[in-house]
């Protein structure tokens, strides 16, 4: 594989040339490890100029139907958009079977538009573990906006807030107890709540939106420059698209002016770096032939009482030493 090729290719913007880059990637072989590595080191100066959104939201809240409707604004507006969809994994196959291309059909015949589903896979939170690489190569191809949508269950809005520069949580049109079964962690983690399907019920609408209003006030605020807003849009009749973006614009002007940005961006790239050895190191030490030769009777030790779990992990480890 010529990687000069495919990198300015890829500069080009070319889609065949940007999903053979993500295959690559996102492959597991180790002999694909390098040459991913050396196609990112080419490409990194050319990234970074977007702007990094993650969306998360319950299922059933319209997550797909919102992208659709917001990337195809974005679009007639002169935006190139990119959006890194991680599915939940099929169990048996591993692959992505919620299919948003499917789900975004209007979107993905949009030219200035990618769609990517990414399988989940083994990783936390449901994150496919080369989504930050994903998102890089797309930004070298000159899309300037990168969204990020989590499967919306158990850590992943963790792990995809902490990729992102805004992070956005859409909730339903409801109000009253329904209210109480958000969770605050990642309450916490919004830059924006976007109540979706407004036209469905105005006045449920606009209490909700009064409500969310209020436990944003309880919250430590996220940042000193940026107060987080409550926004009301209806994907499905693509209203409210325009407040969106007026607001995504807002942030980035506040948040580049306070210098926060750049800083965040920074300390980002510091932990990314810091996941990825931890995950390399995992593997690395679960491949050890000394390791693997031990591991199954160690775990089932531990697992049936037998062996403290500090004593299995000063043993695992001292077989690793030996090799």
């Amino acid at each position: 594989m010529d990687l000069d090729l495919l990198t300015q290719q890829i500069l080009n913007g070319s889609i065949r040339a940007i999903g053979k880059g993500i295959t690559l990637i996102e492959s597991r072989k180790p002999e694909h490890a390098e040459k991913a590595a050396g196609l990112l080191d080419r490409l990194l100066p050319h990234s970074g100029r977007s702007l990094r959104i993650g969306i998360t939201g319950v299922p059933g809240v319209g997550k797909s139907t919102f992208i659709e409707s917001f990337g195809r604004h974005l679009t007639s507006l002169g935006h190139k958009v990119a959006v890194l969809a991680v599915d939940p994994s099929s169990q048996i196959t591993g692959g992505s079977i919620l299919g948003d291309k499917t789900r975004m059909e209007e979107l993905s015949r949009d030219p200035n538009a990618f769609i990517r589903p990414s399988p989940a896979g083994d990783t936390l939170g449901g994150v496919a573990r080369r989504t930050r690489e994903t998102m890089l190569l797309c930004e070298a191809a000159g899309y300037d906006i990168v969204i990020v949508e989590t499967v919306g269950v158990g850590q992943s809005e963790t792990a995809v807030a902490s990729m992102v520069d805004f992070f956005m949580l859409l909730q339903l049109a409801t109000a009253g107890d329904e209210l109480q079964g958000i969770k605050k962690g990642v309450m916490e983690l919004a830059d924006a709540v976007v109540i979706n399907k407004a036209d469905i019920d105005r006045n449920k609408t606009e209490l909700a939106k009064s409500q969310y209003i209020t436990a944003l006030h309880i919250l430590r605020p996220k940042s000193r420059n940026w107060s987080v807003p409550v926004l009301t849009v209806s994907a499905l009749k693509h209203e409210g698209m325009e407040d969106v973006r007026t607001m995504l614009m807002s942030f980035r002007e506040a948040m580049e002016k306070s210098g926060e940005f750049e800083e965040k961006r920074r300390s980002q790239s510091v932990d990314w770096m810091w996941s990825l050895l931890m995950d390399d190191l995992k593997t690395l030490f679960l491949s050890n032939k000394n390791v693997k030769g031990i591991f199954p009777q160690v775990q089932e030790a531990v697992a049936k009482g037998i062996t403290a779990p500090s004593a299995a992990s000063r043993r695992l480890l001292d077989a690793f030493r030996k090799y």
